[in-house]
């Protein structure tokens, strides 16, 4: 059974910095495109950033750009997404998708395995 898990979420304030992981288990992703998303209480779910199999062609968020950086260690299958200088309207909880397109995607369903999530708040 495939298990995708988030963790490093928390509270932080404005201007500080978290890295998030992802761990997968049950297989191996590590020929996949993962991806980050976030979700925002009474907003729909949206794109962060995207990395495909190799973690040599990543995309950002408008939002994200010069903030944060995702990557990935398909040694550890694992994914992570350090975030920077972080503002309050970054508060959401967050997910990872794994398998998807080879080419870059930011639509949800183009993504076949999501994690629960993990909560970020960052206080102003």
């Amino acid at each position: 059974q495939v298990h995708v898990v988030e963790s490093g979420g928390g509270l932080v304030q404005a201007g500080g910095s978290l890295r998030l992981s992802c761990a997968a288990s049950g297989r191996t992703f590590s020929r996949d495109s993962m991806a980050w998303f976030r979700q925002a209480p009474g907003k729909e779910r949206e794109f962060v950033a995207f990395i495909n199999w190799s973690g040599h062609s990543t995309q950002y968020a408008e939002f994200g750009k010069g903030r944060f950086s995702i990557s990935r260690d398909n040694a550890k299958n694992t994914m992570y997404l350090e975030m920077n200088n972080l503002k309050p309207e970054d508060t959401a909880v967050y997910y990872c998708a794994a398998q998807g397109p080879i080419n870059w995607s930011h639509l949800v369903g183009d993504y076949e395995f999501w994690g629960q999530g993990t909560q970020v708040t960052v206080s102003s």
